[in-house]
C-alpha cells in the first residue's frame, strides 16, 4: 500500500492563492452568465483601477522596456503571479514596432494566475477575469507612462498566452 501524497497546507502561499482564484473563477462565472457582456466591462474598471492604485508611486517613463519591467515589479511586489515577458517575431527587425496606433509590442504569459484559475475551476479563457488583466495593464500604464494602451489577446492556450499591447499616441485611435 502507497502512501497519499499529503495535500499542500494553506500556509503555502501559492496554494493559499490559488484557492482564492478559484473562488474568484466561480465569482466570475456567475457573473458572467448572470448579467452578460456587461461582466467583462465591470472587470476591465476594476483591473483598471487596481493597476492605476498599485502604480501610483512608481516613477514615470516614456521607455516602454522601463514601463513593463516597472509593472513587472508591481506585480512581484504585490504578490500576483503575473509572470510575462517580451516576445519578437523572427521577421521582426525590433522587439516595439511602431504602427499608425502607436507602439506595438508583443508579450507571453506562461505562468498566469488566471489561467490556472479558469483551469481548475473548469472555466473557459478569454471571459473577464481575463479582461481584468487587461485592464490592470492599461491602468497602471496609464499610470507610469500617461498613455492610453490595449491589451489584446492573440492566443489563449493551455501552456501560455501570446498579447499584443499597444501604446496609443496622441494621434492612434482611441
Amino acid at each position: 500500500m502507497s502512501e497519499a501524497t499529503p495535500a499542500p497546507a494553506l500556509s503555502d502561499p501559492r496554494f493559499a492563492l490559488q484557492e482564492t482564484m478559484v473562488f474568484l473563477g466561480a465569482i466570475a462565472s456567475g457573473m458572467e452568465e448572470a448579467i452578460g457582456e456587461s461582466a467583462n466591462s465591470i472587470s476591465y474598471l476594476a483591473g483598471k483601477n487596481l493597476g492605476k492604485n498599485l502604480s501610483s508611486s512608481i516613477p514615470k517613463t516614456n521607455d516602454l522596456e522601463q514601463a513593463l519591467q516597472a509593472t513587472r515589479d508591481v506585480l512581484v511586489k504585490n504578490g500576483f503571479l503575473w509572470l510575462f515577458e517580451t516576445f519578437k517575431m523572427h521577421d521582426q527587425p525590433s522587439l516595439v514596432q511602431q504602427t499608425a496606433e502607436g507602439q506595438e509590442i508583443s508579450l507571453v504569459f506562461r505562468d498566469c494566475m488566471i489561467r490556472q484559475s479558469l483551469f481548475r475551476f473548469g472555466h473557459c479563457q478569454k471571459g473577464s477575469l481575463c479582461t481584468m488583466m487587461n485592464g490592470f495593464f492599461a491602468g497602471a500604464l496609464q499610470t507610469i507612462m500617461g498613455a492610453d494602451s490595449a491589451l489584446e489577446i492573440i492566443h489563449a492556450g493551455e501552456n501560455a498566452c501570446m498579447k499584443k499591447l499597444t501604446i496609443r499616441t496622441a494621434g492612434g485611435a482611441a
